[in-house]
Order: C-alpha cells, then sequence, then structure tokens
C-alpha cells in the first residue's frame, strides 16, 4: 500500500468530507432494512414485488445522479476557482434539467411499469405467486411515481453543496426524511394508529411522504444560510443560464447520464438473467442487497468523497497533485471495502434468518452474501477509480470503464450462462461478480495514465 503518513491533512480533510455521507447512507440503508424486514414479515411476495419495483426505480435515481454528477463536476472545479456565480449557474441547470427527467421517467414508468415488472416473472416457480407479485410491485410503483420530481430537485440541493464539501446538510436533512419514513412504515404497513394495515403500499406512501420533507428541509436550510452559500442568494431571481455555459454543462452532463442509466440497465438485466434461472432468486437478492448497500456505505462515500476532493484540486490548478493523491486515496477506499467485506462473511450465514420466508431462499441469500464479501474490495477499488477519472471530466474513459464494459462484457456473460447453461445460480452469480478484478486492472492503467487530469473551468 503506497505511504499515507506525510499525507494526515489531506486524509482528514478527505474524512470531514466523506463521514457525513456514510452515516447518512448507513441510517438510510439501516433503515432500508427496517424497511425489508417489515414487508418481508407480510410475505415473500410482497418483498419480491418490492424488490423488483425498487429494481426499476433504481435506474431512475442513477439516471438523476448522471446528471447531477455530470453537472457537479463544473460545481466542485469552480469550488476549487472560488467563482460563486458559476457554481450559482450549476445549481439553476440542475434543478431545470433534474425536473425534466423526473417528468419524463414518470410517464415511461407509470405506462409501462407492468411490462418491466413481468420480466423479473418468467422464472421457474409458482404462477400464481408470479401474478400476486406482478400486482403488488405495480401498486408500489403507481405510489412511489410521487416522489420521482421531489427526489430530482432534492438532488440538485444536495449534490450542490456536496460539491462543495458541505456534506452536513444533505446528512441531516436525509435522517430527518429517513425517521419520517420509518414511522410512517410502521403506521402505514401494519396499521397502527386506526388506520388500516396497507402493507407495500403503506411502505410506498411513507416513502413519498419523507421525500417531500427531505426536499423542504434542503430548501429552507440552504436559503437561511446564504452567508455558508452564496450561490443561493438571486439564485431564483434571475432564472437563466448563459448559453454557452449551458451547451459545456449538458454536453458534459449527458454522457454521464448515459452511462448511469446505461450502467443501472445493465445492473438490472444482469439480474433479471439471475432471476430467469429462479424467482427464489428475486428475493434471496433482495436480502442479499439490502446487506450490501449497508456495508458497503464507507467505500462508497469514500470513493465520492475522493471524486470531489480531486475535482476541487484540479479547479485549483494542482493538476500534478492531483494524479499524486488520487492513488493514495484510492486504497484508502479499498482499505474500507476491506473491513466490511470481512463483517460480511461473519454474519452471512445469520442475517437471511431476520426474513420470514423460506429456507432455501435463505441459503440461497447466505451464498449470495458471501460471494459479494469476497468481491467488495475490488468493487471498492473500481468504484473510486470511477469518481477518479469523473472528476478531471473526461466522460469518454468513464463511459468505456463503466457502462460499455458493463454491457460487452458483464451483461453478454450473465445472458449467456443464464439462458444456454445449466450452471447453478450461486456458480453463475460467482463468475459474474469476478469479472469485477478484470475491472480493477483496467481501472489502475486508465488512473496511471493521467488521461483524466483536467482543469475544465480556467
Amino acid at each position: 500500500m503506497p505511504e499515507l503518513k506525510d499525507d494526515k491533512a489531506y486524509i482528514k480533510r478527505l474524512l470531514l468530507i466523506a463521514l457525513p455521507m456514510m452515516v447518512q447512507n448507513g441510517i438510510s440503508n439501516f433503515v432500508n432494512l427496517l424497511d425489508n424486514l417489515m414487508i418481508g414479515q407480510v410475505g415473500t411476495n410482497a418483498l419480491s414485488g418490492v424488490a423488483i419495483a425498487n429494481q426499476l426505480i433504481f435506474v431512475f435515481y442513477l439516471v438523476i445522479f448522471g446528471a447531477t454528477a455530470g453537472v457537479g463536476i463544473f460545481t466542485a472545479q469552480y469550488k476549487g476557482k472560488g467563482d460563486d456565480d458559476g457554481i450559482r449557474y450549476t445549481f439553476r441547470f440542475k434543478i431545470v434539467f433534474n425536473t425534466i427527467i423526473s417528468s419524463l421517467c414518470i410517464l415511461i414508468l407509470a405506462f409501462l411499469s407492468p411490462y418491466l415488472i413481468n420480466l423479473f416473472l418468467l422464472g421457474e416457480g409458482n404462477p400464481a405467486d408470479a401474478a400476486e407479485t406482478l400486482v403488488i410491485g405495480v401498486d408500489y410503483m403507481h405510489i412511489i411515481l410521487i416522489s420521482l420530481i421531489p427526489i430530482g430537485l432534492s438532488q440538485a440541493y444536495a449534490g450542490t453543496l456536496r460539491d462543495l464539501g458541505a456534506t452536513k446538510v444533505p446528512m441531516y436533512s436525509s435522517l430527518c426524511a429517513i425517521f419520517v419514513n420509518l414511522v410512517g412504515n410502521y403506521i402505514l404497513i401494519y396499521g397502527h394508529l386506526g388506520l388500516p394495515a396497507m402493507g407495500a403500499a403503506g411502505a410506498a406512501i411513507a416513502t413519498v411522504i419523507s421525500r417531500f420533507v427531505e426536499l423542504a428541509i434542503l430548501i429552507i436550510y440552504t436559503g437561511k444560510h446564504a452567508d455558508l452559500f452564496p450561490f443561493i442568494r438571486g439564485a431564483f431571481k434571475d432564472f437563466k443560464v448563459p448559453m454557452d455555459l449551458a451547451f459545456k454543462f449538458f454536453f458534459k452532463a449527458l454522457p454521464l447520464m448515459a452511462n448511469e442509466t446505461l450502467w443501472s440497465l445493465g445492473m438490472t438485466t444482469i439480474n433479471q438473467c439471475y432471476s430467469y434461472r429462479s424467482l427464489d432468486a428475486v428475493a434471496a437478492f433482495n436480502i442479499e442487497s439490502t446487506l450490501w448497500n449497508l456495508m458497503g456505505v464507507a467505500f462508497i462515500a469514500m470513493g465520492e468523497a475522493v471524486g470531489i476532493m480531486m475535482g476541487h484540486i484540479l479547479g485549483s490548478g494542482e493538476l500534478a497533485e492531483a494524479k499524486e493523491k488520487a492513488n493514495k486515496m484510492r486504497w484508502v477506499t479499498v482499505l474500507c471495502g476491506i473491513v466490511f467485506a470481512v463483517i460480511m462473511v461473519c454474519i452471512s450465514p445469520f442475517f437471511p434468518l431476520l426474513y420470514n420466508t423460506s429456507d432455501e431462499i435463505r441459503a440461497m441469500a447466505s451464498g449470495f452474501i458471501l460471494i459479494a464479501a469476497v468481491t467488495m474490495p475490488f468493487c471498492a477499488y473500481t468504484h473510486a477509480s470511477y469518481f477518479i477519472m469523473r472528476s478531471g471530466g473526461n466522460t469518454i474513459i468513464t463511459v468505456i470503464f463503466d457502462s460499455v464494459y458493463t454491457w460487452v462484457v458483464t451483461v453478454t456473460l450473465a445472458y449467456i450462462l443464464s439462458r444456454f447453461t445449466n450452471i447453478d445460480i450461486l456458480w453463475l452469480v460467482g463468475i459474474i461478480r469476478s469479472l469485477e478484478f478484470i475491472k480493477c486492472i483496467i481501472a489502475f492503467f486508465f488512473v496511471r495514465s493521467g488521461i483524466w487530469v483536467r482543469n475544465i473551468v480556467k
């Protein structure tokens, strides 16, 4: 591991950015765990229906993330340059762009959700269970669509604050929303305080309410602290972005948005390949992914923090320093992945026992958790590498590294193995997850080449 003892100030700054995101994501995913347990008590079909609907919403999240992150490259570098007007222009663009994207996704998912959810129900299993899962998934989806525009606007606010290094405010707003969601789930899923038990639909309603709460907190706090966030002064008074900048933002955001869209669709397709082999895999993967999301908060937040800091350094014009620090900070992210991978291995036999489902699904979920734990350090390495490459605005290598690799290599192999072989589902998942090692090799050469080291706001 590269020597890090001479970089204490740098690491301290990195942790100040990353720790609030870790806390936010950790609590959020812990509440998601409780949500899953609550829904899981309703039954396996409810668990599967919600899991499939959330897999499709996951695509929307990453589309919004890509759009916000693409413009956020400029925000971070404007921060390094000390240009408040530039930051204000990126914020306005995010508001408009995210609202348009959210509206389009609502229309698409409102009409196509029955067809899309049914794609996950074509594998071996009970047709009656598949039919019930479809109904639950569609009902859940139609309610959750109400939250898409608030999510898009919250990302515009929270993404801008994170790019500035102010990660505590999004953390507080998210924690409040999480509390509202948890209480709402308890009341609406099971029917407390005189309200009817609504099952999965109740979980969707609670989520929608929590998203509006999160947005309200971000708007009020940012507006009342203009001294800390000067970009908000006049942000809505003269709501325009210079045309030349708007084109720069759009053409930088478009490849990253396309990348996140293609990558998320690729992961959704891979999960559909797994479900094609067994409907039980849908529930088992929901159990595994819930634990993965909880254990992965450290390396995910650290990787994003590395990207933010690289943006600040590049924006200030210290290009040589950016290349030097990038490789060292990547190993900090990998260390986080190793620590939590060990924890996953230790709890893999016990975690699935929390769910009200069959022994077969629990055993399958334990196998999936072990596979995920083994590959977590490699995912941490590629995750940090992705944000490093993105920080300089070189979206072409980012797309090649992420979505092109996913579709050309991972999706292709998953489709072939699921359709044309009888390989056991655990071996299938293990082979597909092991491809992350090849991606690590590609990441090593991309980052070391320095092709990503650019200042785009000078």
